[in-house]
């Protein structure tokens, strides 16, 4: 692979970051807050290849010939164009209820709670309730209804839980944050289904055995069915 070839495949990286960047695909595997990076990141890959391409016919004119055939390279370092088209062809899907009961909960004490919305019933993330009841012991949540959005899982009893997987930085480093899930369930419970679940804080706790983190419940009073969100993935569980 020569040098024009080199700089043909970062050129196409450099447009496929950007396409991911400006698109929604990139928060298949990074969070939300590192899109500037990633345009950014695409930006100087195609300049450095146009550069890389003016640089070589620059030196071609001048030195009369072009001195990159008397050193050929082996065809096979056009396998780096692999990763490249998948990341443009194939968009993974989020990370859903099978990583989520193989990998114990991620939650963790916050610092400090915010406000609870003065909206009813109040919108929280599944990681603000789930941090609330847990450790704040629900001291927030007395007499308020929530409504949380999150896909189900199934563990091997058939036990329901309403899970979020969070982000520190990208897909790689997903996490789940679980709540169990008890009162009026819809009556047929598929995994990696998204719901809108409306309820009221319990103080029942169970412990993850993966890691045996804690799992607060929620007594659900309605749930229903929802698309996968814009962003599937969770930002705040290290805030």
């Amino acid at each position: 692979m020569n040098r024009q070839a080199q700089a043909a495949v970062m050129f196409l990286l450099g447009a496929a970051l950007l396409h991911a960047g400006s698109t929604d695909l990139y928060l298949r595997y990074v969070k939300a807050g590192l899109q500037p990076l990633l345009l950014a990141s695409g930006g100087v890959l195609i300049a450095a290849a146009l550069a890389t391409v003016w640089y070589e016919r620059r030196r071609n004119r001048s030195a009369g010939h072009p001195h990159d055939h008397a050193h050929p390279e082996p065809r096979i370092s056009w396998l780096l164009l692999l990763p490249l088209l998948a990341l443009i062809l194939i968009a993974p899907p989020a990370l859903g209820s099978y990583s989520a009961l193989r990998s114990g909960t991620a939650l963790q004490k916050p610092y400090a709670y915010g406000t609870l919305p003065t909206a009813n019933p109040a919108p929280l993330s599944v990681i603000d309730y789930a941090s609330r009841a847990a450790y704040g012991h629900g001291r927030s949540l007395h007499g308020r209804t929530v409504r949380l959005t999150g896909f189900l899982a199934l563990d091997h009893s058939g036990a329901p839980y309403l899970v979020r997987m969070a982000l520190n930085c990208c897909a790689a480093d997903a996490q789940p944050v679980k709540i169990a899930l008890t009162g009026s369930l819809p009556p047929v419970l598929r995994p990696d289904a998204w719901l809108d679940v409306t309820g009221t804080y319990s103080p029942r706790l169970t412990h993850d055995p993966v890691n045996n983190g804690p799992i607060p419940y929620l007594n659900v009073t309605s749930a229903q069915p929802v698309p996968v969100p814009h962003d599937p993935y969770d930002e705040t569980w290290n805030n």
